[in-house]
C-alpha cells in the first residue's frame, strides 16, 4: 500500500497526515503523537502496522505546530482546535475515509482524543501512554479527560507502560470500572522497545470493536 501525506487546514495553521487505505478498508483509525520529538515513535508505527495489515485505513496526524518546525507543543487547546477539523477533513470529500471511526493517541495524544471525542463521534478512542498526572504529583490528576469517552458511552482502552510515572497501569485502572480497560506493556512512558506487546493490545482491542 502506497503512503498518501494529505496536507490539511486548521484554524491554528497547516497539519498533515501520513495515510495508509488497504482495500476494502474495514474503518479508520487516526493516530495523534505526543507532545515531544518529530518523528512518529516506534509503539504509534507498529500499532499502524498492525492495523493496515488486519484491514484498517491508518492516518498519523501532524499536528500544526510540528509541521511549523517547532520543537514546543501547543496548548490543549490549541491542539484539539487543530485535531477536531484536521480528522474531519479525513472522513470527507472524493477520497474520504471510511467509518467506524477510532481516535488515538500517545500521551498528550491521548488526552486530545479523550476531550473531542464527542464530537467527532468515533466508536472508540485508543489512549497510549496516558499522562494520568504529572511526575511525582499524584494528586493533579487528569482522570476527568480520561474518562469523558465512557461518560458518553464510547469504548475506551488504555495501553500503559508497567512503570510510567505519569501514572502506572494500576492507578488508571483506579478510575476505571474495569482491569479489562487496560492493558499493561512492559516500560515506561516511552515505551520504548515495547513495540509488539503494544501493537498486540492495540489489535486485540480493535478485533473486539467487532
Amino acid at each position: 500500500m502506497a503512503i498518501r501525506l494529505v496536507e490539511l487546514e486548521t484554524p491554528v495553521g497547516p497539519g498533515r497526515a501520513s495515510v495508509e487505505r488497504p482495500r476494502g478498508a474495514r474503518g479508520t483509525i487516526v493516530l495523534g503523537h505526543g507532545a515531544g520529538g518529530r518523528g512518529w515513535s516506534a509503539d504509534l508505527r507498529a500499532i499502524a502496522a498492525a492495523a493496515t495489515d488486519a484491514g484498517w485505513a491508518v492516518a498519523l496526524i501532524d499536528q500544526p505546530w510540528r509541521v511549523a518546525g517547532r520543537k514546543v507543543a501547543a496548548s490543549p487547546a490549541t491542539l484539539d482546535r487543530a485535531w477536531e477539523p484536521m480528522v474531519r477533513a479525513l472522513l470527507t470529500g472524493r477520497n474520504k475515509l471510511p467509518r467506524p471511526l477510532v481516535v488515538a493517541g500517545r500521551s498528550a495524544g491521548a488526552r486530545v482524543a479523550c476531550r473531542t471525542a464527542q464530537t467527532l463521534d468515533p466508536i472508540g478512542v485508543l489512549a497510549v501512554s496516558f499522562p494520568l498526572h504529572p511526575p511525582g504529583r499524584p494528586g493533579a490528576s487528569r482522570a476527568e479527560e480520561l474518562t469523558l469517552p465512557l461518560a458518553q458511552g464510547r469504548g475506551l482502552h488504555v495501553i500503559q507502560g508497567s512503570a510510567d510515572p505519569f501514572g502506572t497501569p494500576g492507578e488508571v485502572i483506579s478510575h476505571l470500572p474495569d482491569a479489562a480497560y487496560v492493558s499493561a506493556v512492559p516500560g515506561t512512558h516511552s515505551l520504548e522497545g515495547a513495540s509488539v506487546h503494544v501493537a498486540a493490545a492495540a489489535l486485540a482491542w480493535l478485533e473486539s470493536l467487532g
